[in-house]
């Protein structure tokens, strides 16, 4: 299947810098990305918990949990999409756990991290309350790591007149060909739904719901978002991508678990 090509207004900008070297180590930008997003989200989590009264030290915890489940979760599914690859390539078992750690996809550490923190869900107190605190914090991170992406030249766009082009990218497929940045703009959608979903925390609107309600959003905006990718490796089945088939599933799970809740309650309604 052929990649859609994007015009308009010719516009080229050079990105030649996925990483530097700093002591003779190189470091990534994708990586301190990461650690921004790691960060932010644990800075913000704390806040949020020491002005709600909730003990700070469970949030990150589960903040924790989720991580560990989303860092397995997101490499498992990588090796799942390339299933099919790494047999015809015949990959030894050695390699295998190799490649494990060298891609990720965003929808396997979400699901994971989902169901670590599901499985110790009864170890907290207060758990419903600490969800809807952490929930903003997976776009935020996300923000930063699709600038990562950006940076690396993964996760990259289609062919456009109005774009970016990459000189030193780890995927040789994004070098030399101007790209939609994708990846800038899911990390401005991501952006917009952490500042949706906090101020709906604060306005303790779709209280201990909010997590139903950003599966549902994220989900909407990650479909047609992959119809301006340009990156095959992460598998399709007829025209979808895997990604476009896990937000459906994810859309159906959101809306029944919302559904199932009842109407949002306004507060100024509780207060009547």
């Amino acid at each position: 299947m052929e990649q859609p090509v994007l015009s308009g207004c010719s516009m080229q900008i050079k990105i030649m810098f996925p990483s530097f070297i700093v002591f003779g180590k190189i470091i990534g930008l994708y990586q301190i990305m990461v650690l921004f997003g790691v960060f932010s989200a644990g800075i913000y989590s704390s806040l949020v918990a020491e002005k709600n009264k909730i003990n700070g030290a469970d949030v990150i915890i589960v903040l924790l949990v989720a991580g560990i489940g989303a860092i397995l979760g997101s490499h498992l599914l990588y090796i799942m999409v390339n299933f099919s690859q790494i047999i015809e390539a015949q990959i030894k078992y050695l390699e295998v756990f190799h490649l494990f750690f060298n891609g990720s996809v965003f929808y396997g550490g979400l699901i994971g991290g989902i169901l670590t923190v599901t499985v110790f869900k009864k170890k907290f107190v207060g758990i419903d309350e600490i969800i809807d605190i952490v929930t903003p914090t997976v776009p935020l991170f996300h923000f930063w790591g699709r600038i990562g992406c950006f940076f690396t030249g993964c996760c990259f766009g289609v062919e456009s007149s109005f774009g970016f082009t990459f000189d030193h990218a780890i995927i040789e497929k994004a070098n030399g060909i101007n790209r939609f940045p994708v990846q800038l703009l899911e990390a401005c959608f991501n952006l917009g739904i952490f500042i949706f979903l906090d101020y709906l925390r604060r306005r303790n609107f779709f209280k201990n719901r909010l997590l139903y309600l950003y599966l549902l959003i994220y989900s909407v905006g990650r479909f047609f978002i992959e119809f301006i990718r340009g990156d095959e490796y992460r598998g399709k089945l007829l025209f979808l991508s895997t990604s476009q088939i896990i937000s459906v599933i994810i859309l159906c799970v959101a809306i029944t678990k919302l559904s199932k809740k009842g109407p949002p309650r306004h507060p100024c309604l509780d207060a009547s």
